[in-house]
């Protein structure tokens, strides 16, 4: 019996041993962006939700870390996490190496950057296990990026968003590995100097710089950008400030001949840097520009480098270098079209120089040398007219950065895959170069959600970090891993760039032309830009007319239809970000509403008994009716991090560059072609009842 008792006891004792033994079970690992080495030799023994035994090695503070994927513990914990600096780390600054044994993890970094960067990298690594309920890989790891400074620019002219928004962002952003914002502030900032600038719904100087604190500690500077010269509407459209026009007509430029217009800059500078004090540089603007100095006899392109020469001698005396839009001086010598013709030969390009450059020489003397002449070009970066001009800055010692866009004019959603490519190639030249660094610019022009921009985004953090290393459809794999989770990695998940094709639809759909940005300030848009209705007397007529709109709306139709149901799937299946695919979902839905009137009409062209014309009529009414169900169902999802509208007394500039955002002081904007749709679609309707009413022999 008590032998029995043993066996019973020591099988006992094996089932609860071996129901305690974790499988080590080894899992996808997509990180983004790629470190430069990362082998992988199998799974370790450390599980996604073990306390980590934190040790510095020499006494270092531990960084800043998520505590909600790192569980660690200063005095217990399964798995040892040691941490040390160490300056001799065979990487350039912000390099790191992580190695993780079964039971053991090792991180260096060669300075604090290094140390966080590598921590935000083991927390990627921590998440994709949880998603996968794996073990921690048995891997060594080598890291650095390859551009030194790798910053967004935050374009908040035209809306704010939430201010918490703006430290998940930093969050975001710090976790793939971005170390710098160009913070375009435009009227968002509560100047103390000049108070009449600012917009009464701005953050004030403490805010920000509050925001500015949070970015530090997360080793990205703010950099605020003050536009000056031009782009001045923000200043010039009060009437305070009318007599510092260049053109007292237009709200659009300061007359830099004008001392007091450097008495108002400067004073903003001086609340800018307050607001973003850890930022080594002022970006000044200066571009889209042309200016004659209230009709001065000097050339536009020496009082652009007289005013650029006062505003960089006032940075370096504050200690920050300026950075300057570079286009003016460039299109002013006309150097500028090879930078956007990618068919143009070298011998082809080097003429137009040879032809011109004169120009620029003419004034070398007063280009400042402490600024950053900042190449902005987004759709040919490639081109060897823009290589060629950044050459020519180097070539006479003036310091040059590029400029991509993760976002230009493009309505309601980036297209182009994000402008992944431009970023791509960009970066590589940048790198290929031996230049400092790269921006991201995100304009605010036409005003997508924010959200919409983060493929792109994280495309950039790739690039500008590691290189060409993998293809599009690996980073928007690792995209979808890192940003929702491992279940939507695969690509029978995607339909981002799906999207793009009926959003471009949309845009114009209910229009003659590409009028969308300039309906406001045409006279009479409901005949000019609407499209026309279709005439009851003529049956057929205007589906024929519109043949070619009415079998893209058809295609569109059953686009928007397929990508409804991978973004609902994608909903059920995501573990996080959900709020960006309700985004996608409410842009997406949205896009589908135009096809659908666009058929409607169609089916009242077509109809012919009188049944049939009110049915159809009636379905066009409850479209109507449907898209204010749809306006407010994505304004709630937009308001959950965006300020839709402005203060009540906001004053509107002059638009010079028609810019959708600056065209009404609520979320009109958006959907300006569609409101001015159903005013036509009312009086259509309401003529054609009046006709029948009228007409005594269709009683």
């Amino acid at each position: 019996m008590k032998n029995i008792s043993g066996i019973y006891l020591l099988a006992i004792s094996i089932l609860l041993f071996s129901c305690n033994q974790r499988e080590n079970k080894m899992g996808d690992f997509k990180l983004l962006p790629q470190p430069q080495e990362f082998q992988i030799t199998g799974a370790s023994s450390i599980f996604h939700d073990e306390t980590l035994k934190v040790i510095a090695q020499n006494g270092e503070a531990l960084p800043i870390i998520n505590h909600d994927i790192l569980v660690i513990n200063e005095n217990k914990g399964k798995t040892t996490l040691t941490y040390e600096i160490d300056a001799n780390l065979d990487t350039p600054a912000e390099g790191y190496t992580l190695a993780i044994s079964d039971k053991q993890i090792n991180i260096i970094g060669k300075d604090e950057a290094g140390l966080f960067y590598a921590f935000k990298t083991l927390e990627q690594l921590v998440v994709d296990a949880k998603d996968q309920k794996a073990n921690l890989p048995l891997c060594q790891l080598k890291d650095f990026p390859l551009l030194a400074y790798r910053s967004v620019h935050l374009d908040v002219k035209h809306h704010l968003e939430k201010t918490e928004y703006y430290y998940q962002l930093l969050d975001k952003f710090a976790s793939y590995k971005i170390n710098g914002i160009i913070l375009e502030v435009e009227d968002k900032l509560k100047f103390k100097r000049q108070p009449i600038v600012a917009s009464e719904d701005a953050l004030s100087i403490e805010e920000w710089k509050k925001i500015s604190d949070y970015a530090k500690d997360r080793h990205i500077e703010i950099s605020p950008l003050v536009q000056g010269l031009g782009h001045a509407s923000f200043i010039l459209k009060h009437p305070e400030y009318m007599e510092l026009r260049d053109n007292p007509e237009s709200d659009w430029a300061f007359n830099p001949l004008d001392p007091k217009t450097y008495e108002v800059q400067f004073d903003l500078y001086l609340d800018a840097m307050q607001a973003f004090p850890y930022g080594r540089y002022l970006h000044v603007g200066g571009d889209e520009v042309h200016t004659t100095g209230r009709g001065s006899k000097e050339s536009p392109l020496k009082l652009q480098l007289m005013w650029l020469d006062k505003v960089a001698k006032f940075a370096e005396e504050h200690g920050k270098t300026p950075i300057f839009w570079d286009d003016m001086p460039l299109k002013q010598a006309d150097v500028y079209d090879p930078m956007f013709k990618k068919e143009m030969t070298q011998e082809e390009v080097d003429q137009v120089w040879l032809e011109n450059e004169h120009k620029l020489l003419e004034f070398l003397d007063i280009f400042p040398k402490n600024c950053i002449y900042m190449r902005w070009n987004y759709s040919s970066p490639q081109a060897l007219g823009n290589i060629k001009a950044m050459q020519w800055f180097t070539d006479h010692d003036l310091q040059v950065m590029g400029a991509t866009a993760g976002q230009t004019r493009w309505v309601l959603m980036p297209q182009e895959e994000s402008n992944m490519e431009n970023i791509r190639s960009f970066a590589v030249s940048s790198i290929n170069s031996g230049l400092n660094g790269l921006l991201l610019t995100l304009w605010d022009d036409d005003s997508p959600h924010f959200e919409l921009y983060m493929r792109g985004i994280l495309a950039f953090a790739e690039y500008s970090w590691i290189g060409d290393r993998r293809t599009k459809e690996e980073i928007k794999t690792a995209f979808r891993q890192r940003e929702y989770g491992y279940p939507l990695a695969d690509v029978n998940n995607s339909f981002i760039t799906e999207l793009e094709t009926p959003v471009a639809f949309w845009k114009n759909a209910l229009l003659k032309g590409n009028q969308r940005n300039f309906l406001p300030s045409m006279e009479n848009p409901l005949e000019k830009a609407v499209i026309d209705f279709p005439d009851k007397k003529n049956i057929g007529a205007w589906s024929l007319a519109n043949e070619d709109r009415i079998k893209s709306a058809t295609q569109v139709l059953s686009q928007t239809d397929s990508i409804a149901k991978k973004i609902e799937y994608s909903r059920s299946i995501a573990l996080r970000n959900d709020h960006n695919l309700q985004v996608y979902e409410q842009v997406n839905k949205l896009a589908q509403y135009s096809p659908k009137m666009l058929l409607a009409l169609r089916d009242y062209d077509q109809a012919e008994s009188r049944d049939n014309i009110i049915a159809t009529a009636s379905k066009l009414k409850e479209l109507e009716s449907e898209f204010s169900t749809l306006r407010k169902d994505l304004e709630m999802v937009y308001g959950k991090t965006r300020i839709l509208t402005k203060p009540d007394n906001y004053i509107l500039d002059q638009d010079h560059h028609v810019h959708l955002a600056n065209q009404s002081i609520n979320f009109d904007w958006q959907f300006y072609a569609e409101m001015l749709f159903f005013q036509k679609l009312n009086n259509e309707l309401e003529k054609e009842i009046y006709m029948e009413n009228a007409d005594p022999l269709k009683k």
